[in-house]
């Protein structure tokens, strides 16, 4: 019989271990949840590309993508002076100081995502990545299809196909030396003979 009492009560005990033990007198504390409320997404729209194009910078090491006489939201620029010549993807859109993001970039045929980090230039917080021009992953920007560049939070980018952004590919590879055109290379031999 107490076996069978003991075993009766058993659940009753397992039952008991569930709840929490009882917290001492003074130990609990009240918090007012008023302002902790969850902070406001920060997330931006895309931006309207619909009138945007390339533009070559002033100095020819650079081409900029945006809408004529507003700042730009993609500047693609050629670093010559690196050993191997570098190539620098800048998504001018808001950046805090420490933080980074992969900016995947679709195009031509391919898919490449690029490390950028915050970076401040010229008063301006923006997201920069550094790589060497003879990377494969910069093969994106290399035929003449649509483009498109999704900064997370930041919206994407849509830019319509052209030549521009595979010859300045092609030009910081070469080490911003024009490529010898086979042509004029004959003409000049036979003007001197």
């Amino acid at each position: 019989m107490h076996r069978a009492v003991g075993l009766a009560l058993l659940p009753l005990a397992l039952s008991a271990c569930d709840r929490p033990a009882p917290l001492p007198q003074g130990s609990v504390q009240r918090v007012e949840l008023q302002g902790t409320g969850q902070r406001a997404a920060m997330a931006e729209p895309s931006p309207d590309t619909s009138r945007a194009g390339w533009t070559v910078s002033e100095d020819g090491q650079a081409i900029r993508f945006g809408n004529m006489g507003e700042p730009p939201f993609l500047t693609l620029a050629c670093n010559v002076e690196a050993a191997p010549p570098e190539f620098v993807i800048i998504r001018h859109a808001r950046a805090w100081p420490g933080q980074s993001a992969l900016f995947p970039v679709l195009g031509n045929g391919m898919s490449s995502r690029f490390l950028v980090d915050a970076e401040l230039s010229d008063g301006e917080w923006h997201w920069e990545g550094r790589l060497p021009a003879d990377d494969p992953k910069l093969d994106v920007f290399s035929g003449t299809r649509d483009i498109t560049a999704t900064l997370p939070g930041r919206g994407m980018l849509e830019m319509g196909g052209g030549r521009i952004t595979g010859e300045f590919l092609e030009w910081c590879r070469a080490g911003g030396r024009p490529e010898a055109v086979q042509g004029e290379a004959s003409e000049e031999s036979e003007d001197e003979g």
